[in-house]
């Protein structure tokens, strides 16, 4: 395997693209009609595509991904360097808090939100009470 696309189906992409614009701090390496992508970091990519461009390409053989928002669909778990700061800045761009930076017993602490769609975004880095252990 050479790379991997983690794609969210988003209601409105451009909303989705000026929301990961934010939060991520960088612009995408692609943005055209259908299709936002970021850069994650390695060969990981984040990529935004409309919920009717999905219903496009597979039809009924998938259901409406529209029925499930808010509902969350999937989780986005990013290591970063200061996972406060990515936090704050989903939180200014519209998502909503689930859970504040706290150690979790896996050895990071993490902070937990809910971008507009529905998607959990959890910012992370190796705990600090692990370090020192």
């Amino acid at each position: 395997m050479s790379a991997a696309h983690f794609i969210f189906y988003v209601a409105d992409q451009r909303a989705s693209t000026a929301f990961y614009t934010h939060v991520l701090g960088r612009t995408p390496r692609l943005d055209v009609p259908g299709m936002t992508e970021f850069a994650l970091g390695g060969d990981a990519v984040l990529g935004l595509m409309p919920e009717a461009g999905i219903r496009r390409l597979l039809g009924d053989a998938l259901a409406d991904p529209a029925s499930a928002r808010g509902v969350a669909r999937a989780e986005l778990y990013l290591l970063v360097s200061d996972p406060a700061a990515h936090h704050a800045r989903a939180l200014e761009a519209g998502a909503t808090e689930l859970s504040a930076l706290t150690p979790r017993d896996w050895g990071h602490d993490v902070s937990y939100a809910r971008d507009p769609d529905g998607h959990v975004l959890a910012f992370a880095r190796e705990s600090r009470a692990a370090a020192r252990a």
